[in-house]
């Protein structure tokens, strides 16, 4: 049975598995969770709020309920839950070779790399924009695949780990505007919006508190929080982009070109735009915040149970 110190115990092994061995590379979960994803789509899907819905609930249901069944396996379960769920050293290892790609002026090689770190049509891109969508990926990612899965597992334990994991895979996968999943995949989003409300809030606290470890101030990241976050679409990455670009001393967002189309995203920070530097700066951030979630989600743990 987990009990609050077995909980802290998995999410502390399960983060450094990680750390050493980043995600499976055979028979991941999570690729399983996404066929089988897939497979359920060509039977729920139709124009409508109401099959997302339905797909979504299915899905998510199915997760969270395999989870609890496996509550009773104490620590070994919940660290290879953790490890399972986790992205952030695969996170890291994408942003330093995409640094490495623009550093050495392979833009073309930078290209090919971007959808390993998002949806962004990288062909319309040259070597300043891969820069700044890469460090505006990262600074979501490290909320989106690191800081809301330990922060779930802290509060339900595997059942969260996996529950959530399901809820992002999902937005992910059909949680886009376009023509196929704007109603379909409705669902999809507005419940990955909800699951990401409070990670997205510590995720910009620890990096507001961490910014000095990147030659950055608190205040400025705390600033433009308060100043920009409400501006961005997403009430989630607007938060950590937002306090990413405080912390840095950078200008995110403007002109942003996805494969569903073209949005014209606000102003996120002051000063220039991103260089490979601030990539690189970023990227050193993201470790520092994913540290400093995993000791916080291991506390919470142990204080509340």
């Amino acid at each position: 049975m987990q009990t609050g110190t077995s909980t802290a115990a998995g999410l502390l092994l399960g983060f450094a598995l990680d750390r050493v061995f980043g995600d499976p590379r055979r028979w991941h979960p999570v690729a399983g969770f996404g066929t089988a994803a897939s497979a359920l789509e060509r039977v729920t899907y139709a124009d409508r709020r109401s099959a997302g819905v339905v797909h979504e609930l299915v899905l998510v249901g199915a997760t969270t309920a395999f989870g609890f069944g496996l509550r009773r396996g104490g620590v070994v379960v919940t660290t290879l839950a953790t490890w399972t769920v986790l992205g952030g050293r695969s996170l890291v290892r994408a942003g330093r070779e995409m640094a490495d790609r623009l550093e050495s002026g392979d833009v073309a090689g930078a290209r090919a790399l971007l959808p390993s770190l998002c949806g962004r049509d990288p062909e319309v891109l040259d070597a300043d924009g891969l820069a700044r969508a890469a460090l505006e990926s990262i600074a979501e990612n490290t909320s989106d695949a690191t800081v809301a899965p330990l922060l779930w597992g802290a509060i339900a334990g595997t059942p969260g780990l996996l529950g959530y994991r399901a809820i992002n895979t999902l937005d992910a996968m059909i949680g886009y505007r376009n023509e196929r999943y704007l109603r379909f995949g409705w669902a999809a989003a507005r419940v990955d919006d909800l699951a990401n409300l409070l990670p997205a809030r510590v995720t910009g606290m620890l990096t507001a508190v961490l910014a000095p470890a990147v030659g950055g101030h608190p205040a400025d990241a705390l600033h433009a929080w308060r100043r920009d976050a409400s501006k961005h679409p997403s009430p989630n990455a607007g938060v950590v982009e937002a306090a990413m670009a405080g912390a840095l001393g950078v200008r995110l967002g403007g002109r942003t070109r996805y494969r569903h189309g073209t949005e014209l995203r606000p102003s996120l920070g002051d000063g220039s735009a991103p260089r490979v530097a601030d990539l690189r700066r970023a990227v050193r951030m993201s470790e520092a915040i994913q540290v400093g979630a995993v000791l916080t989600a291991a506390l919470w743990s142990v204080l509340r149970r």
